[in-house]
Protein backbone atom coordinates (compact mmCIF):
# COMPACT_ATOMS: atom_id res chain seq x y z
CA UNK A 1 0.00 0.00 0.00
CA UNK A 2 2.71 2.73 0.85
CA UNK A 3 4.86 3.53 -1.53
CA UNK A 4 8.38 6.13 -1.18
CA UNK A 5 10.26 8.18 -3.46
CA UNK A 6 13.67 9.56 -2.62
CA UNK A 7 14.86 13.29 -3.68
CA UNK A 8 17.44 15.77 -3.28
CA UNK A 9 20.32 13.58 -4.55
CA UNK A 10 23.29 15.08 -6.38
CA UNK A 11 27.01 16.26 -6.76
CA UNK A 12 28.88 18.36 -4.51
CA UNK A 13 32.08 18.80 -3.15
CA UNK A 14 33.59 17.03 -0.59
CA UNK A 15 32.70 19.38 2.37
CA UNK A 16 29.13 20.72 1.32
CA UNK A 17 25.79 19.21 2.29
CA UNK A 18 22.61 17.88 1.14
CA UNK A 19 19.20 17.05 2.25
CA UNK A 20 17.79 14.07 0.68
CA UNK A 21 13.61 13.92 0.88
CA UNK A 22 11.40 10.99 0.95
CA UNK A 23 8.16 11.15 -0.02
CA UNK A 24 5.22 8.36 1.42
CA UNK A 25 2.18 7.73 -0.18
CA UNK A 26 -0.73 5.64 1.38
CA UNK A 27 -2.40 5.22 4.62
CA UNK A 28 -0.52 4.64 8.35
CA UNK A 29 2.71 6.31 7.53
CA UNK A 30 3.03 7.39 11.25
CA UNK A 31 2.83 3.90 12.45
CA UNK A 32 6.34 3.08 10.71
CA UNK A 33 9.71 3.95 11.60
CA UNK A 34 11.50 5.05 8.93
CA UNK A 35 15.44 4.19 8.07
CA UNK A 36 17.74 5.19 5.71
CA UNK A 37 20.50 3.21 4.01
CA UNK A 38 22.93 3.49 1.59
CA UNK A 39 25.11 1.46 -1.10
CA UNK A 40 27.92 1.90 -3.22
CA UNK A 41 28.49 -0.67 -6.47
CA UNK A 42 30.02 -3.99 -5.51
CA UNK A 43 29.09 -2.86 -1.86
CA UNK A 44 26.79 -4.18 0.55
CA UNK A 45 23.61 -2.11 1.72
CA UNK A 46 24.63 0.07 4.92
CA UNK A 47 23.13 1.51 7.55
CA UNK A 48 22.49 5.09 7.60
CA UNK A 49 19.75 6.17 10.15
CA UNK A 50 16.66 5.43 11.39
CA UNK A 51 13.88 7.49 13.54
CA UNK A 52 11.08 5.85 15.36
CA UNK A 53 7.64 6.03 14.49
CA UNK A 54 6.47 9.24 15.99
CA UNK A 55 9.82 10.82 16.16
CA UNK A 56 11.04 10.14 19.26
CA UNK A 57 14.03 8.25 18.89
CA UNK A 58 16.93 8.45 16.40
CA UNK A 59 20.27 6.21 15.92
CA UNK A 60 23.11 6.48 13.12
CA UNK A 61 25.37 4.47 11.88
CA UNK A 62 28.92 5.13 13.42
CA UNK A 63 30.23 6.32 9.54
CA UNK A 64 27.62 9.00 10.02
CA UNK A 65 26.92 9.87 13.24
CA UNK A 66 27.51 13.13 14.16
CA UNK A 67 27.43 14.68 10.26
CA UNK A 68 23.79 13.59 9.66
CA UNK A 69 20.60 14.24 10.94
CA UNK A 70 17.33 12.63 10.10
CA UNK A 71 13.44 13.77 10.58
CA UNK A 72 10.15 13.45 10.25
CA UNK A 73 7.32 15.46 9.42
CA UNK A 74 3.89 12.97 9.77
CA UNK A 75 1.30 15.23 8.44
CA UNK A 76 3.27 15.47 5.17
CA UNK A 77 4.25 12.17 5.31
CA UNK A 78 8.10 12.74 4.18
CA UNK A 79 11.15 11.61 5.80
CA UNK A 80 14.72 13.78 5.64
CA UNK A 81 18.52 13.40 6.06
CA UNK A 82 19.88 16.48 6.24
CA UNK A 83 23.84 15.57 5.54
CA UNK A 84 26.71 17.62 6.31
CA UNK A 85 30.46 17.61 5.78
CA UNK A 86 29.90 15.45 3.34
CA UNK A 87 33.31 13.14 2.50
CA UNK A 88 34.04 11.26 -0.50
CA UNK A 89 33.47 8.14 0.76
CA UNK A 90 29.28 9.37 1.71
CA UNK A 91 29.11 8.61 -2.34
CA UNK A 92 26.50 5.50 -2.97
CA UNK A 93 22.88 5.32 -3.73
CA UNK A 94 20.50 6.37 -0.55
CA UNK A 95 16.92 4.67 -0.04
CA UNK A 96 14.74 5.34 2.61
CA UNK A 97 12.37 2.30 3.89
CA UNK A 98 9.77 1.43 6.32
CA UNK A 99 9.81 -0.99 8.93
CA UNK A 100 7.99 -2.35 12.14
CA UNK A 101 11.01 -2.70 14.16
CA UNK A 102 13.75 -0.21 14.63
CA UNK A 103 16.57 -2.27 13.04
CA UNK A 104 20.07 -1.54 11.66
CA UNK A 105 18.89 -4.59 9.21
CA UNK A 106 17.96 -4.27 5.59
CA UNK A 107 15.71 -7.17 6.19
CA UNK A 108 13.52 -5.92 8.63
CA UNK A 109 12.20 -3.37 6.45
CA UNK A 110 9.03 -4.05 4.09
CA UNK A 111 8.73 -0.99 1.58
CA UNK A 112 11.85 0.71 -0.02
CA UNK A 113 11.67 3.62 -2.42
CA UNK A 114 13.96 3.31 -5.88
CA UNK A 115 16.95 5.40 -4.59
CA UNK A 116 18.63 8.88 -4.86
CA UNK A 117 22.46 8.71 -5.92
CA UNK A 118 24.46 11.21 -4.19
CA UNK A 119 28.16 12.00 -5.34
CA UNK A 120 30.81 13.80 -3.31
CA UNK A 121 33.87 14.23 -5.64
CA UNK A 122 37.43 15.31 -3.77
Amino acid sequence: QLQLVESGGGSVQAGGSLRLSCAASGQSFHNYHIAWFRQSPGKEREFVAVISAYGGGTSYGDSVNGRFTISRDNTKKMVYLQMNSLKPEDTAVYQCALGAVLSTRPREYSTWGQGTQVTVSS
